[in-house]
């Protein structure tokens, strides 16, 4: 059997799964990368190793490219993905592991990506004025 590139396999997941929109899989690819470039930065003991990512390690990640990419815009982005809670990339991760694009060990599981944390507080909150300020009147 010929190896199917990204795009075909994004495309044959669309078909059983259409929840999501083709584009947040390669959100979702790239933002792994992302993840594990981070997760070597900020411990040593990664370095040069290859590097499993736990659930909750991704979503982090996820959460940060997110804003890096789009600011006040990700959850709006992500929405229009239909990507709206965090359970929703663990159904895009498992639909990638299933056509064998990202790999797993027996500890993963789909509840490792439930409520690790809520859209709003993860992308709206950082862009609310800080309410400590008091408005300056001229």
């Amino acid at each position: 059997m010929q190896d199917l590139d990204f795009n075909e396999v994004v495309t044959l997941i669309y078909k059983e799964d259409p929840r999501f929109n083709k584009s947040v899989y390669g959100f979702v690819r790239q933002g792994l990368d992302f993840t594990v470039k981070e997760l070597k930065k900020s411990d040593n003991s990664r370095a040069g190793k290859s590097l499993h990512v736990t659930g909750e390690e991704l979503l982090m990640g996820l959460r940060a490219f997110a804003l890096d990419q789009f600011g006040p815009m990700s959850r709006t982005v992500l929405g229009d993905w239909g990507v709206t809670q965090c359970s929703h990339f663990g159904d895009i991760v498992f639909n990638l592991i299933e056509y064998s694009v990202f790999s797993r060990n027996e500890q993963d599981k789909r509840e490792d990506f439930m409520d690790v944390y809520t859209f709003e507080e993860a992308f709206d909150a950082p862009f609310r004025p800080n309410e400590q300020r008091q408005p300056r009147f001229v």
